[in-house]
């Protein structure tokens, strides 16, 4: 069972990025706005499979939560979708980022300050659940899975992605994207190998939450490893931002879960 990551290892993780005034997240010069060309597409073309072909819903009147929300870029397209949305994060700067630009853009999203460890909303208050690319940056993942629990509706979904603990993940999302600076597009330590949730790992935690696992798929670009290998050159050289490395090297669904995962659970 995944226990509390252990504080030396917590310690490495650079989650400051997501509190410094030099990310601005809509910007195509942030390596943050990969999340909206490039895992965006694939994440909402999997809820949007599962909410109308699996579980059958009408959205008006649902309500919906983003744990991790950040500068908004998934929460945006999550109120889109036709829910009533919440977001929260503890990082001030992102939220401040988020709500003025949920407001320019005329949304009307509730954000608030907050850790997935002590959500600060009462018991059964979402529909759904959102935590996407978050869940391998929580230092107590057992913590933050029974405080989404909690929070969800008996029926409710809860909707994530994460990275797996793999050699796959090892060599692309440790070295090929932080650390080999030929190729690298992220800060070194915004991830940590050691933090990544192996898909046995997640079922095992839901299950001890009451919430009932039903399907993972995996995610990989949409590109040969050359093209990738290609554009990431070109954008460390300067001839790339990060909004058109996205759409080149946008993510798809597959079968296999090695690298990146994304899934869902129903509330018991």
């Amino acid at each position: 069972m995944r226990q509390r990551i252990a504080q030396d290892i917590y310690d490495r993780i650079n989650n400051g990025i997501y509190d410094s005034e030099r990310e601005q997240w809509w910007e195509p010069g942030s390596a943050l706005y990969l999340i909206k060309g490039s895992l965006n597409p694939a994440r909402l073309g999997f809820v949007k499979r599962v909410l109308e072909r699996e579980l059958r819903w009408s959205l008006p009147g649902r309500s919906a939560l983003e744990v991790g929300c950040g500068g908004g870029i998934l929460t945006e397209e999550i109120a889109r979708l036709g829910f009533r949305t919440a977001g929260v994060d503890p990082a001030e700067h992102s939220l401040r980022i988020a709500e003025e630009h949920a407001t320019q853009n005329g949304l009307a999203i509730s954000y608030r300050k907050g850790s997935g460890e002590a959500l600060p909303y009462p018991d059964a208050s979402f529909d759904a659940l959102f935590c996407c690319d978050v869940l391998e940056h929580v230092r107590d993942l057992p913590r933050v899975v029974a405080e989404i629990s909690r929070v969800l509706r008996p029926g409710g979904v809860f909707f994530y992605d994460t990275i797996n603990r793999s050699w796959a993940s090892k060599l692309i999302a440790i070295n090929l994207a932080q650390r080999w600076k030929r190729w690298a597009f992220l800060p070194e330590d915004l991830h940590v190998w050691e933090m990544f949730i192996k898909p046995t790992e997640m079922k095992a935690l839901l299950a001890l939450n009451g919430l009932v696992w039903r399907e993972h798929r995996g995610l990989r670009p949409n590109a040969s490893p050359l093209t990738v290998l290609r554009c990431l050159r070109q954008r460390a050289r300067g001839e790339l931002d990060f909004a058109e490395l996205g759409r080149r090297l946008s993510l798809v669904e597959c079968g296999a879960t090695g690298l990146m995962y994304l899934g869902y659970a129903v509330k018991g």
